[in-house]
């Protein structure tokens, strides 16, 4: 194998830099020498950069009388279903071993995986072993490496007479056998409905499932002896596995597993039609209340009372509140996800209010403590109201006239529960009056949140605080673990 070939197939059909590539070919370099030492076969693997799948780049065949693999498969296409360990490597970046695994010509193999990474420790490739397995098994001490219950699965699987039906028989998919004519020989209940559904006939034993069904043509042409092909026809949405049998160089017959998809593709596409409802429904409700929010600032520059002035700001603050957890949620690359960062929320929430309120000379803090944390858009919005109502007390109360201050929320969590503070260095509050902000906090706290909601004696300004139990609804990501509140 040239190594121009790997350089070529790598820049085709991967995202690998000039760098993953040279150090590639660096390991390409040894795989004949270790093929001949291990007496097993080497490849090296690399994942495609417009699918799920992979692709072999590099590859050495030990110099054997018997081989597993009679043509080289450089730039074959390898499946996830068919070659489990390659992909769990890519994506664990762990060492895999597969005591029988299936080749490209139909032989069973023992295979071991090991990811090639980058000097970003990034999995670039992986390099795989593969040696023949016969079917006596070695004796070992160590019962991890033996299979068991050779006896009972063979009952089952159909080796000898009984009355229990084989496994084929009680799955969905279907199992089709042909021979090397490509005849049927064999078909599980489900594929016996499959074929005189789509043929129209109950003559099929022994008749050429290509004529019974022309759409399998291209799988049966297809020379890769371990092929996947998804196929769409007649509304069903079909996904076709073919394993051609082999005993060295005779074709023994074929192998289909055919899976019908149809039901979950109409589920899927159900789905997607509810999410784009469901984000319709989003940007509807963010537009309507951006028209009451306009509606509101053009009654307040056609003239009001300087006493009804603050009751119009508040309720612009509300909407606004309300109006931030939609923006976020559309500006959510999943369209499914309908779940909110509540620290990117008060951070939307408090920065419009303290840039567009009367004393410029307050700051805003706003500390997450190292978590992330995510809640449904309900929750964000009662949560968002929340943070309104705490941060504009602090604003109007707490700093008269242009005295300078801060304004710090702080999120801590625990195993069980989240606690929100807000707290300001002003001039503190004496005793809590009554209030229509206060009482909107209060009935989202209790009500909304299940939770609590007091002022914490303090000896420099005022410090709320609401506690409020974890729920499915609350996701916490622990980026930096935090014990005290």
């Amino acid at each position: 194998m040239a190594e121009s070939t790997l350089e070529q197939l790598c820049t085709i059909y991967t995202d690998l830099s000039a760098d993953d590539i040279q150090q590639l070919k660096s390991v390409a370099s040894t795989l004949q020498m270790y093929a001949d030492l291990s007496d097993a076969y080497m490849f090296i693997d690399c994942k495609m950069k417009d699918n799920e799948q992979a692709i072999v780049v590099a590859e050495a065949f030990p110099k054997s009388i018997n081989a597993v693999y009679e043509n080289s498969v450089i730039g074959k296409i390898v499946f996830d279903s068919f070659e489990p360990g390659v992909f769990y490597s890519y994506r664990k970046g762990k060492k895999s071993l597969i005591r029988q695994a299936v080749t490209q010509e139909g032989r069973s193999v023992e295979q071991s995986v090991v990811p090639i990474k980058n000097n970003m420790h990034q999995v670039i490739a992986v390099l795989i072993q593969e040696k023949e397995v016969y079917h006596a098994m070695p004796y070992t001490n160590n019962l991890e490496d033996l299979p068991f219950g050779q006896e009972s699965i063979g009952y089952v699987l159909g080796d000898k007479n009984s009355e229990m039906p084989i496994v084929s028989d009680l799955l969905m998919e279907i199992f089709l056998l042909t021979d090397h004519e490509n005849k049927l020989t064999y078909a599980n209940p489900v594929g016996v409905k499959f074929i005189t559904e789509m043929s129209h006939t109950e003559e099929i034993q022994n008749v050429n499932l290509v004529e019974l069904l022309p759409f399998l043509k291209p799988v049966y042409d297809q020379q890769d002896d371990v092929f996947v092909s998804e196929l769409t026809l007649d509304r069903k949405n079909l996904v076709v596995k073919k394993i051609r049998l082999r005993k060295k160089d005779e074709m023994r017959g074929t192998l289909l597993v055919i899976q019908d998809l149809t039901e979950l593709r109409t589920k899927e596409k159900e789905l997607m039609m509810k999410s784009v409802v469901i984000q319709e429904i989003h940007h509807r409700v963010k537009n309507n209340l951006q028209t009451v929010a306009s509606l509101l600032r053009l009654q307040m520059r056609k003239g009001i009372s300087e006493e009804s002035k603050s009751y119009f700001e508040d309720t612009l603050n509300r909407v606004f509140s309300i109006s931030s957890v939609y923006e976020l949620i559309l500006a959510n690359e999943d369209a499914e996800d309908d779940d909110v960062d509540i620290i990117e929320l008060t951070k939307k929430v408090c920065s419009t209010m303290t840039i567009n309120g009367p004393n410029k000379k307050v700051g805003l803090i706003i500390r997450s403590n190292g978590n992330r944390i995510l809640t449904s858009s309900r929750k964000a919005v009662s949560i968002a109201l929340i943070v309104n109502e705490l941060v504009q007390n602090s604003l109007k109360h707490a700093f008269p006239g242009d005295t300078r201050g801060e304004i710090i929320v702080n999120f801590y969590s625990k195993a069980d529960s989240l606690e929100l503070h807000i707290s300001d260095n002003g001039v503190g509050i004496k005793q809590t009056k009554s209030s229509l902000g206060l009482e909107i906090v209060r009935n989202l706290v209790v009500n909304d949140l299940n939770g609590e909601f007091s002022y914490m004696p303090e000896d420099i300004g005022t410090h709320a605080a609401i506690m409020f139990p974890v729920s499915p609804e609350v996701i916490i990501y622990y980026e930096k673990e935090n014990i005290d509140s």
